[in-house]
């Protein structure tokens, strides 16, 4: 069975990186521009795996880290951030926000496989 992941990133470029190197790997790749949009997406399918950006406009990855682990649907969904930041205060508040790991950019596709593979077999 494919494994269904969600990218949210509002640059198309990474966006478009990710669904790449994803779906080379065998993937189901959808995709939002901000946290809002990936709202909406998730409440019309189920994804197995999201990987968001942090820093979007609308929402932002903490904020919809939170609205995700508020449904009871997708409390167990492992959640990615791939980010530009790699402060620890940032680290540490997507991991109180319930994100399951974190990429830092460039992200290396070979490692963003292995990660993906490892959090959602």
């Amino acid at each position: 069975m494919t494994r269904r992941v969600l990218t949210v990133d509002d640059s198309k470029t990474m966006r478009d990186m990710v669904s790449f190197t994803l779906k080379q790997a065998g993937y189901d790749v959808v995709e939002a521009v901000d946290g809002s949009n990936a709202l909406s997406v998730l409440a019309a399918g189920k994804v197995d795996c999201i990987i968001t950006d942090l820093n979007m406009p609308v929402m932002d990855g903490i904020q919809l880290i939170r609205s995700v682990r508020a449904d009871p649907t997708h409390r167990a969904t492992p959640i990615l951030m791939l980010t530009t930041e790699s402060d620890d205060s940032k680290k540490s508040a997507g991991r109180e926000a319930g994100a399951t790991g974190w990429l830092v950019k460039p992200f290396n596709p070979e490692k963003l496989v292995q990660t993906v593979r490892k959090v959602c077999p």
